[in-house]
């Protein structure tokens, strides 16, 4: 790593709900040098004495200590804040918390940025953009229209009880929905009702497929798989979208029709932000990837608005870059 004694560096920060992440970069071209990660970056849920200690431990795994004093900029994006209000509570929390781990850490904080990870992500895009369409597609799902860098208009993102529609959450507990609709007799068969059951522990004998299944078979299999699910945290749904993803690859028809489903619902909130056709779209999370479940199926729906994905990792890149932008005096 140069340590020369001209050199000056940037912290970009990526926030998010499981990690926090922190990059070292050159303020002259961005290029990463330093690396680090920590806890849960949550502005929202994580306290600010913690969410403290985790952007300190990533930062400092970053930055080298003879290196901090050289630091022009930093800039973080974090998951229940926004660059939008400096009013909002998440982002009074976020720069608290940044602070007080930069001053901790003997980094100056005169140039420092706070967005949501979401704004961060959509930066990561090549160019930097500052206008334009974000959609996230995780284990939540939320599209934002973004102009100057903030956030002006969001669809979705209402969390599992009323929305992420086509999220991942929304994918696993279809998956278990159509699981037990099977075995009430209200659904058509699927293979997701025997993998959904051998996830959740339902006794052989109990499955479908290992006997004629009998209405005494469905009734036990029901009385195991609703304790099961009712005693975890509800976003834990998520976990079985990986199993709708390879039952549609063995071409089950009802893990096809939600996975056609899940694009649709995140076709609608893209077209809730009423795109111009041509106009940038920047995706990120696990379900629109190189490899994602459903990059193919929405590109072709988002097609016939004249928009095509650009999909990003994180938001890494993105904070380096905005925080190469504020040292540079575009601290927007």
């Amino acid at each position: 790593m140069s340590n020369d004694v001209n050199q000056e560096w940037v912290i970009g920060l990526d926030a998010g709900g499981t990690r926090t992440r922190a990059v070292l970069a050159t303020a002259e071209d961005g290029r990463p040098l330093g690396e680090g990660a920590a806890g849960p970056g949550n502005a929202l849920t994580v306290p600010v004495p913690r969410l403290t200690d985790h952007l300190a431990e990533a930062i400092g795994q970053a930055v080298p200590e003879a290196m901090r004093s050289r630091v022009v900029a930093v800039s973080g994006g974090f998951a229940g804040a926004t660059a939008a209000s400096t009013e909002d509570p998440g982002h009074v929390n976020a720069r608290t918390a940044l602070t007080a781990a930069l001053r901790r850490l003997g980094v100056p904080a005169d140039r420092l940025r706070v967005c949501s990870d979401i704004e961060a992500a959509f930066a990561s895009a090549p160019g930097t953009p500052a206008d334009g369409l974000a959609l996230v597609a995780g284990t939540g799902a939320v599209a934002l229209r973004i102009t100057d860098r903030r956030t002006t208009t969001s669809v979705d993102g209402d969390g599992w009880l009323l929305g992420d529609d086509g999220s991942g959450f929304w994918i696993g507990r279809s998956a278990v929905r159509a699981a037990l609709r099977m075995a009430d007799g209200r659904g058509p068969a699927t293979v997701l009702a025997g993998s959904v059951g051998q996830a959740l522990g339902v006794p052989a004998g109990e499955l479908p497929g290992a006997t004629d299944w009998t209405r005494a078979h469905r009734e036990a299999y029901r009385m195991h798989v609703l304790p099961a699910v009712m005693a975890e945290l509800p976003v834990r749904l998520a976990r079985f979208a990986p199993l709708v993803v390879a039952a549609a690859g063995d071409k089950d028809p009802v893990a096809e029709g939600i996975l056609d489903e899940a694009a649709e619902q995140l076709a609608a909130t893209v077209r809730a932000l009423g795109p111009d056709p041509g106009e940038r779209i920047v995706a990120t999370g696990g379900l629109l990837g190189p490899r994602g479940p459903l990059t193919a199926r929405l590109t072709a729906r988002l097609r016939t608005l004249g928009l095509t994905l650009d999909w990003v990792a994180d938001g890494c890149r993105g904070a380096v870059a905005l925080a190469r932008l504020a040292h540079h005096g575009d601290g927007r």
